[in-house]
């Protein structure tokens, strides 16, 4: 079925589109700039220059230095490279990690993994807005602490937690402090120095660059285990061909967030701050995350009495896209692990929608939503009474 004529795209949280500059940079490196970046033919250097071009200017993008960058092949295998990598780097008895209860599944899963196989795990609780307490990460800390992994903007209800904060604990404790910025760079300003972290995570698609290719910073005198073996590329850290046009993309989508960043973030915000004024006027609406320190495009709210299913259907059928949290959980009916750790009542958790926007979002598709979004959710509660 088609929707009803109109189309507004409100998941960007989930994936953008690739934007016309990035694309016409990737152009030369799937036609005749083809060559392996390790050959020493110039083939292989016009491929190698994307490459190193690309690495500078996702640097820039969180004020790193080039050879701290790591291509991979998106977040989730930054994620698992950088806690892997990490606790795998210290062969000490009874090896502790700590993260968030909010943190993205490539962070919760690969940390699970490893406590099963006994490394011991320390998840700790968020307050209301779905930030972790930095005194909280100050006393969760051991003399076996060999990471921490605290993301910066929270994919699902957009808060952004106190990294600068964490990351001089784990400085002062001489402990390896991980964050995934993969919803934050490019949004809004990471500073990898002021912040004081040792690993950053970092992804293309999140970003108006082509998917399947990600980043993982690694501060200048850090070593962590390799996460893949093979050749020596990524300077020894990650075997295997670069891909090539993926990094010239990402490199431009790099370049032109941080030149649009400041505009671009007052632009969304005020989008977000319209949209956010319009659900609350919705009787029974609720609205998710930190009330300031939030990412400038991201609005969850959950609604009494209704489930995110019935109106992620019925927005759809109005042709209107938004999701219920993550892309990686969206088969998943059953209320997040990011909204259960929340702590919202039951009769509110089941009814969380996520409208994130982005570059291409207007105002005009800002009330479309606030028009339609009563209109479909009065029979879905209704239908939801006659069940009770």
């Amino acid at each position: 079925m088609q929707p009803r004529g109109r189309s507004v795209y409100l998941d960007y949280a989930a994936t953008t589109p690739v934007d016309p500059g990035v694309r016409l940079a990737m152009q030369p490196y799937l036609a005749d700039r083809f060559g392996n970046p390790g050959s020493v033919h110039q083939f292989g250097q016009a491929a190698r220059g994307a490459v190193d071009e690309a690495r500078k200017a996702v640097a820039r993008l969180v004020g790193a230095e080039s050879k701290e960058i790591i291509f991979t092949a998106g977040a989730t295998e930054s994620n698992n490279a950088a806690i892997f990598g990490a606790v795998y780097t210290h062969e000490v008895p009874d090896r502790h990690v700590i993260t968030g209860a909010t943190e993205h599944h490539a962070v919760l899963e690969p940390c699970r993994w490893l406590e099963k196989r006994g490394v011991h795990l320390t998840v700790l609780p968020v307050d209301e807005h779905g930030r972790v307490d930095p005194d909280a990460v100050r006393r969760a800390i051991t003399p076996q602490t060999v990471l921490i992994s605290i993301m910066h903007g929270n994919n699902e209800i957009g808060t952004l937690g106190p990294v600068a904060e964490i990351g001089a604990i784990a400085r002062e404790r001489g402990v390896l402090f991980h964050c995934d910025a993969t919803q934050s760079a490019g949004i809004v300003p990471v500073d990898v120095r002021a912040w004081g972290v040792d690993l950053l995570s970092l992804s293309a698609h999140k970003r108006y660059g082509p998917k399947g290719i990600g980043a993982l910073y690694v501060r200048s005198g850090v070593h962590i285990e390799p996460f893949l073996h093979g050749g020596s590329q990524e300077r020894g850290r990650r075997g295997g061909t670069e891909n090539v046009p993926a990094i010239a993309g990402f490199g431009a989508a790099a370049r032109i967030a941080l030149e649009i960043l400041p505009e671009e973030a007052r632009r969304v915000g005020a989008l977000r701050d319209r949209l956010v004024g319009g659900l609350a006027a919705i009787d029974g609406a609720r609205l998710n995350g930190h009330p300031r320190d939030r990412l400038p495009g991201i609005v969850n709210v959950s609604f009494a009495d209704a489930d995110s299913e019935s109106l992620l259907l019925a927005l759809d059928l109005e042709g209107i896209a938004a999701s219920s949290g993550s892309a990686c959980t969206s088969g998943s009916l059953e209320p997040s692990h990011v909204i259960a750790a929340l702590g919202l009542p039951e009769a509110y958790a089941s009814g969380t929608l996520r409208f994130s926007l982005g570059r291409w979002t207007t105002v005009h598709e800002i009330d479309a939503v606030l028009d339609v979004l009563p209109k479909v959710l009065l029979p879905i509660r209704r239908a939801a009474a006659r069940q009770r």
